[in-house]
């Protein structure tokens, strides 16, 4: 028996038959280091450029001494009701805004045709070997190029071919939007060097808004070159161009790198030499054969890619439409499930492609962004986008795609741990707020108090570190790693619970623990008609809490060490400000029943626990799922696209997969770039598939390949849940090769809506306790009926939280079939089948 995916190619391309006017129809590459924005013109080629370690800037911690003094004004001012006085006090306590991630550059091909009329043309990005291709004809003759971007190899190529000889006339250039200057290299090769901006504004109404430092001064530089192999013809250098004149074939090598020299020196001071790491990188690339990288690269990409498979009902007319096409008509139809798997596939893609080891985190855009004042900066924004980029990295087999987010929380920590000392006086522990940038930054943003549009009701968030720590468990429980948990995930946790330790304070009426001051992510608690920023023990602030305190706490006893530590956590997390179901049966939002049921913000923090947490549970705590379902429904279902992406996880969680797919299909709204589109508008999906806000925002992609595997698999609740939300429109269909916890990696068949069979195969070993909704029989081992707990420690029940039942009326129903749970005893390594009775 096999476990896995399939060999899929037929439908795991995107492809257009024009070239793309707006970037956000050119399509995507990248090897984690180096992204690129194929357009596919005829006559200009252009390949966008970035590099993930291009950012304005240098380390500038932004620490605020006014903190400690001004802190306890402002907890003082909201214990006594006064919301306004603490929101002006807390300005004084922000600090910079974050850099900004930037564009690198761009590789330009010129033909030099007068009529570039074409008689055939076709351009595709095939997500099952990550190569970007386009063809076309023209006088008789078919042209293609060929463009991916090597991990292994570390350079972008480019391959032309005719299919007439010495047909190829071309010219190829470098150019950025930045400070550069090209210059030939030998006969046949350009190279483009670059200068960063030490400053980008955050606001259009700052007095700077770009500012450069002289070329040995602070902000990064950057190297690009270009080198290129001819086969036939000849090949020069001509006016910082290389020009090319009647080639059989074409390659062009690429290698780019910047001065980026850790989190915590200045690249422009303190920078490495770019032109080292190009100029070697791209020495050893020339002298290889394109076919044997184009090999190389195809075997690494799909070693990842290919570990998951997902076929849902075909139809062959709709892919037979260019993508763009297939997008618009599926708003009429709705007939397109392969359009579904098409775009599943694509969020793993992203995340192969933005997210290796040894990269950055994939920021708000992934690695793709082609402006020098993105929106919101393109940074991490850590109080939902960045934490959202990885929901994905376990569930769809890609735990090492992880790695980057593991790396920057340990120069987080690093950073945080200043600013826990400066800012707040604690000395323990390390913390993180609204957004972080290249350099780790750890402190509040806002603007300090000069910006008029600096809000506490985002800058005041030090929640971002325990946050980002609950990914460290979930990386645990996937893979059972003991030396990750030991070495990596534990300290790091354990820094963010001592931090939040200390920051907790005792609320004088109720005695629970609580934070103060509080926000609930963006959005305004309204009190008796008024809009505040911020008040108190937000049931976010407490929901990421409880979760991280339990998964500290589980890990000391995997570890079997502090045990101290983890009595403190127990004692701390029984006093902890518990959950509320408000007065509409709602789960409050806030300390007090101040829930607004016309609030229809996108933002609905106060869901974590439900997901990506799971201490809100059908099976275990029903009353508080069926408070976050009326709490949802409040809110609605058209948002922005990643709140559209969170709120089919939510519902998949509740176990309702027709809502969730609702939702899912809403997403598939088509947006033109051409067009102008207001910012927060309802949610959809660009051209190339990428998720509008609008604008792109890469996570709205990620999160909604996780929320699709969680309709089809979970394992948050003690147990493997096999088709758990599956949707009624999803009559037939399987998906081969995800994951559950307990590093059990699974297929699932299914036929007129119900299990077909499934294969489970246990990498580590252990007890695999299992609900299925019909009776099955597991072939290979002797499935008992439950009887107490889960011995395997990595899929155990949930804590089951405290919580107040303050309901006026009768609370929403959550209908949830039983289902039937077996326990059974697996070997490390081997296969199991399930079959149904």
């Amino acid at each position: 028996m096999s476990i896995g995916a399939e060999a899929q190619t037929n439908n795991l391309k995107l492809w257009y038959n024009k070239p793309a006017k707006a970037w956000e129809e050119a399509l995507p590459l990248g090897n984690g280091k180096t992204g690129a924005m194929v357009y596919g013109r005829v006559n200009r080629e252009r390949i966008q450029l970035n590099d993930n370690t291009l950012w304005s800037g240098f380390p500038d911690a932004g620490n605020n001494v006014n903190g400690p003094q001004v802190l306890p004004q402002v907890r003082k001012a909201i214990f006594e009701g006064n919301y306004d006085q603490a929101a002006l006090l807390w300005k004084k306590m922000q600090g910079p805004y974050s850099a900004r991630y930037l564009p690198l550059g761009e590789l330009y091909i010129l033909d030099n045709r007068k009529d570039s009329v074409t008689t055939s043309y076709k351009r595709e990005l095939d997500i099952n070997t990550a190569i970007s291709a386009v063809n076309y004809t023209i006088d008789g003759v078919t042209y293609k190029r060929e463009v991916f971007t090597s991990y292994p190899d570390k350079a972008l190529l480019v391959r032309i071919t005719s299919s007439k000889p010495g047909a190829l006339n071309f010219k190829a250039g470098l150019a950025s939007k930045l400070r550069f200057n090209v210059n030939g290299a030998d006969q046949n090769g350009l190279i483009l060097t670059g200068k960063v901006p030490k400053y980008v504004a955050n606001r259009d109404y700052d007095p700077k808004q770009i500012e450069y430092d002289e070329q040995s001064g602070e902000g990064m530089n950057f190297e690009i070159r270009i080198k290129v192999k001819n086969e036939g013809g000849t090949v020069k250098i001509n006016n910082q161009q290389v020009e090319v004149a009647n080639a059989n074939a074409v390659t062009i090598y690429l290698s780019e790198a910047t001065s980026f020299n850790g989190f915590d020196k200045s690249p422009g001071l303190n920078g490495k030499d770019p032109s080292v790491e190009t100029k070697a990188n791209l020495d050893k690339v020339y002298a290889k054969a394109y076919n044997d990288l184009k090999a190389k690269h195809v075997a690494d990409y799909q070693q990842l890619f290919k570990r998951v498979g997902f076929q849902l009902k075909a139809n062959p007319a709709a892919e037979q439409q260019p993508t763009n096409e297939r997008l618009l008509q599926y708003a009429k139809n709705k007939n397109d499930q392969g359009l579904q798997t098409l775009y599943y596939q694509f969020g793993r893609y992203l995340m192969i492609a933005a997210s290796r080891p040894g990269s950055r985190p994939s920021n708000l855009q992934g690695i793709w962004n082609d402006m020098v004042q993105p929106p919101w900066g393109s940074n991490y924004t850590t109080n939902i986008n960045t934490e959202m980029n990885y929901w994905l990295a376990e569930n769809t087999n890609l735990s090492e795609c992880h790695e980057p987010l593991f790396n920057f929380m340990k120069e987080l920590a690093v950073n945080g741990a200043k600013t826990a000392k400066v800012n707040y006086n604690i000395n323990k522990g390390w913390v993180v707020h609204h957004n972080s940038d290249l350099w780790a930054k750890s402190s509040p943003p806002g603007g300090y108090d000069s910006d008029p549009k600096g809000m506490p009701r985002w800058s005041a968030w030090p929640m971002s570190g325990a946050w980002f720590s609950t990914h460290l468990y979930e990386h645990y429980q996937f893979t059972g790693d003991k030396v990750f948990l030991k070495n990596t995930a534990y300290p790091l946790m354990k820094g963010a619970a001592e931090f939040m330790l200390q920051w907790l304070i005792k609320d004088p009426n109720s005695n629970y623990l609580i934070t103060n001051p509080s926000t609930s992510p963006e959005n305004t608690v309204k009190i008796k008609g008024k809009e505040y920023q911020l008040s108190m023990a937000s049931t976010m602030d407490m929901s990421i809490l409880r979760q991280l305190f339990t998964d500290i706490i589980a890990s000391s006893e995997a570890l079997n060490e502090d045990a101290d530590f983890r009595a403190e956590l127990i004692a701390a997390r029984e006093k902890l400000y518990p959950f509320h179901i408000g007065q509409y049966g709602q789960l409050q939002e806030w300390f007090q029943d101040w829930d607004d049921p016309k609030d229809t913000h996108r933002h609905i923090s106060h869901l974590f626990s439900l997901y990506p947490g799971n201490q809100i549970s059908v099976f275990e705590t029903p009353e508080l799922a069926s408070a976050a379902k009326q709490s949802m429904i409040y809110r609605g279902d058209v948002s922005t696209g990643w709140s559209m992406a969170w709120k089919i996880n939510w519902w998949a969680r509740l176990q309702d997969g027709n809502h969730a797919y609702k939702i899912l299909e809403d997403a598939f709204a088509y947006i033109d770039p051409t067009k102008e589109k207001e910012q927060m508008s309802g949610g959809g999906t660009y051209p190339n598939l990428f998720d509008a806000h609008p604008p792109f925002q890469i996570d709205g992609n990620f999160g909604a390949t996780a929320g699709m595997t969680e309709m089809l698999l979970q394992s948050q609740d003690g147990m493997l849940s096999l088709l758990p939300a599956l949707p009624d429109a999803w009559k037939e269909g399987s998906i081969k090769g995800i994951k559950a916890r307990g590093n059990f990696v699974v297929n699932l068949d299914w036929k007129n809506g119900k299990l077909a069979q499934a294969l489970i195969k246990s990498e580590i070993g252990g007890n695999c306790r299992l609900r299925t909704l019909q009776k099955v029989k597991v072939v290979e081992a002797d499935a008992q009926h439950v009887n107490g707990s889960n011995p395997n420690l990595l899929t155990q029940l949930p804590y089951k939280p405290q919580y107040k039942n303050n309901a006026k009326s009768a609370l929403q129903s959550v209908p949830v079939q039983q289902g039937y749970i077996v326990d059974f005893k697996t070997e490390k390594g081997k296969t199991y089948k399930i079959i149904t009775l």
